[in-house]
């Protein structure tokens, strides 16, 4: 399996892991903290390299941040990854399995897809009006920093269908996605009190690897429509 891996994927679990143990340690950070963020690394790193078996460590990952989260008072990050990112990650195995590609040159399992301009246009509609209606929810039940969670939640949904489908431009949304959640962990954090660190870590590398699975599906949708002409 490794030898399908580059040198920057390596390096870059390598890093992250490194990372996790210290924080686990060093800064008395919680278990769960640990577990979740770590299997939600190997799960990104595995969907940027078009791997099904991303789906499996998601599985862990989306139980487990779904606990987190809700104990921070993040019930739209809560209810997203308990109530929709869980339940999903069985679909994406059925889905990737039925649309596995023909021609992998890197070890890739699912073929590729590109969205039109049309697609673009409908994404963008239904991002601000989503975002504006769920923010709104949040902030009846009372949950905090309601603005930069609804339009990550909503971000997120619709990355998840992206992905699902096999499109290469979920990652942009997944770049903006994890950004917004970086700055949403280290104002939680910083204005609680909380030990959960690995979780801002867990976002920062998830960040920089939304970047990279941007480069790598272009590529590999490249490489495919090669290779079919």
């Amino acid at each position: 399996m490794l030898k399908e891996w580059t040198k920057f994927e390596k390096t870059w679990i390598l890093l992250f892991t490194a990372i996790n143990i210290y924080l686990y340690f060093a800064l008395d950070d919680t278990l769960l903290g640990f577990v979740s963020s770590f299997t939600g690394m190997l799960c990104v790193v595995l969907v940027a390299k078009g791997k099904i078996a991303n789906y499996y460590f998601g599985i862990i990952q989306t139980a487990t941040y779904a606990y987190i989260t809700y104990s921070y008072g993040l019930y739209g990050e809560s209810m997203l990854n308990g109530l929709f990112y869980l339940p999903i990650q069985f679909i994406g195995i059925y889905l990737w399995s039925k649309h596995k590609a023909s021609t992998s040159t890197k070890g890739e399992d699912v073929s590729v897809k590109k969205l039109t301009r049309k697609g673009w246009l409908t994404l963008v509609i239904v991002s601000v009006i989503s975002s504006l209606f769920y923010a709104k929810v949040l902030q009846l039940i009372g949950g905090q920093q309601v603005r930069i969670d609804s339009v990550a939640v909503v971000l997120s949904i619709l990355a998840q269908i992206l992905m699902l489908k096999r499109y290469a431009e979920q990652w942009i949304l997944w770049i903006v996605v994890n950004s917004l959640s970086v700055v949403l962990w280290l104002i939680t954090l910083t204005k609680t009190g909380g030990n959960d660190w690995s979780m801002l870590v867990m976002w920062v590398a998830y960040l920089v690897n939304s970047v990279y699975g941007y480069i790598n599906w272009i590529k590999m949708s490249k490489e495919q429509e090669e290779v079919q002409q």
